[in-house]
């Protein structure tokens, strides 16, 4: 297999990693730009002694913690030589804790990808996980039509400590869910069994209030083609229950961060 081809081959899931780690399609698009470029500039950047797709990550990763930017969703292009001198910016238990659960590498390949050992592999996810807990609890809104699967994210979401204000299994059903109860966060199959989206339902109410949203699809590589907007946070199917505590709570995170940027209003 070609260089070219390795490449394709791993990029949609490179691509959901990286708007997991920014919050945000055009940044995270960004930065895997920015990746590829340096990699067309001198293929000897890529180091595969835990094969190409560890390298590609390790890779992104020293793009990412080069840039000072790395936590701005508002970043859409960047103009990054590959000599450019990284340096340690970054949250790492974050990144440590989604190439663990919603990647899944092992300890040993995060390591590598993170440019640390395997005892301060497990410190940063211990770290995250901390981080993770220590979240405001808040309430979610399912929209899903299978039932066992609906009933494990139910279970799941409460025992992180989040309250369930419903599920929805029909766009209809979500809409009314949501505008009557106001969730602080979705989780939303994408393809729901009566033929209505899950995609459609959340477009339809960010029209109304601002809500984080984190999809769930069995076909993960067909929302990240870069060709229309795209879900930022997005979960395979199958999932593991890691994989869902990871993702939630980075689009909780950058909900709150957004808020926290937001101008304040003048009191008095």
């Amino acid at each position: 297999m070609s260089r070219s081809q390795l490449v394709a081959e791993h990029l949609p899931l490179l691509r959901r990693y990286a708007r997991a780690l920014t919050g945000n399609q055009a940044s995270g698009d960004a930065y895997v730009a920015a990746m590829l470029e340096a990699l067309l500039q001198d293929g000897s950047l890529l180091d595969e002694r835990f094969g190409p797709r560890a390298g590609l990550f390790k890779l992104f990763t020293q793009i990412w913690n080069s840039v000072a930017l790395n936590d701005n969703p508002d970043v859409a292009t960047l103009a990054l030589p590959p000599e450019r001198r990284l340096s340690n910016i970054t949250p790492l238990p974050r990144q440590a804790f989604l190439l663990l659960s919603l990647e899944g590498f092992s300890e040993e390949e995060v390591a590598f990808i993170l440019n640390t050992d395997i005892a301060e592999t497990r410190a940063l996810t211990d770290a995250a996980g901390r981080e993770m807990a220590a979240e405001i609890a808040t309430d979610v809104l399912i929209i899903e039509d299978e039932t066992f699967i609906a009933m494990d994210l139910e279970s799941l979401v409460k025992n992180l400590g989040h309250n369930v204000i419903g599920v929805a299994r029909t766009h209809a059903d979500a809409v009314a869910l949501a505008k009557n109860k106001k969730p602080g966060l979705i989780l939303a199959d994408i393809q729901l069994a009566d033929g209505s989206s899950g995609l459609d339902a959340v477009n339809e109410l960010l029209k109304v209030f601002e809500v984080p949203v984190v999809f769930i699809t069995a076909y993960p590589e067909r929302f990240l083609t870069g060709e229309r907007p795209e879900p930022a946070f997005l979960i395979s199917k199958p999932f593991q229950p890691a994989m869902v505590s990871a993702v939630a709570s980075q689009a909780l995170f950058f909900q709150r961060n957004s808020r926290n940027r937001a101008p304040r209003a003048a009191t008095g």
